[in-house]
């Protein structure tokens, strides 16, 4: 057994325990409404991918496709789909759709990415700070940072879908889209959903800064000491047993890297 495998590492509270102080701080139960109304808008959201994928690909492969009749007459797979179903067919008509769908993707989701934490973050001070430094950045980052940009481009988006609705906004295109203020609303939803998903993060974090620190609770954004202690003994044992495998005979390498590759 290694040294890191030796190493005690104290268990990670279950995320329902309670501490001394009793039942959860309000801020904790506002926070968990916020990411359960954010973690719903997204994940039904993230279902707008599939349109993005149909329609892309129908635009992409129906004006491709043409044939000759009997007759020795051209024929195209997008003319015979408009004929079908109707104008939604048409080439102007599914760009619009392509970009409609995939803006109201991106809008609905952001809120989402940043609650499970995939977003794209640029760690190099960060990641190397000790807990409560860690959540001090955070603290001042959605403070100062993400809050106000939030509530600014809600203010201007409001005036930008509300504008569109009351001029009955269509396409430039005279055979594009109709209703333009729909996917203005739906861009303004989602950063609304964005603004909640900022407030539900603050309000965790600042109950680990200033409330109770025996207190255990899933974080969103941070990981508590004890879950990178656990991370960081899990990738040193993975480092050892790779450095081990790099010291054994060339068949027990091959055999011991292509284990930890694949994890078994």
């Amino acid at each position: 057994m290694t040294s890191a495998e030796q190493t005690t590492i104290a268990p990670v509270a279950p995320a329902a325990a309670q501490s001394a102080t009793g039942e959860a701080p309000m801020a904790l139960r506002v926070s968990e409404v916020l990411r359960r109304f954010v973690d719903f808008v997204g994940r039904w959201g993230s279902w707008l991918i599939l349109p993005v994928i149909f329609f892309t690909m129908v635009d992409v492969i129906a004006r491709k496709i043409h044939w000759l009749d009997e007759q020795g007459r051209l024929h195209g797979l997008q003319v015979w789909l408009v004929s079908v179903f109707g104008r939604t067919f048409e080439s102007t008509m599914l760009q619009e759709l392509e970009w409609h769908f995939h803006a109201g993707l991106f809008a609905l989701v952001l809120g989402y990415g940043y609650i499970k934490n995939s977003h794209v973050r640029v760690d190099l001070i960060r990641e190397n700070l000790a807990f409560r430094n860690k959540a001090w950045v955070e603290f001042w980052g959605i403070t100062l940072f993400m809050i106000p940009f939030c509530l600014t481009i809600i203010w201007f988006a409001f005036g930008y879908a509300r504008g569109s609705y009351l001029m009955n906004e269509i396409s430039a295109s005279t055979v594009g889209l109709t209703h333009r203020w729909i996917i203005k609303s739906v861009l303004l939803f989602g950063l609304v959903t964005a603004l909640a998903a900022a407030v539900s993060v603050w309000l965790q974090v600042a109950v680990a800064l200033f409330g109770d620190p025996a207190r255990r609770f899933p974080l969103m954004t941070l990981e508590w000491p004890e879950e990178d202690a656990k991370i960081e003994g899990k990738e040193r044992v993975k480092l050892e047993n790779a450095m081990d495998a790099l010291a054994a005979p060339d068949e027990v390498l091959r055999e011991r890297t292509s284990k930890i590759l694949t994890g078994g």
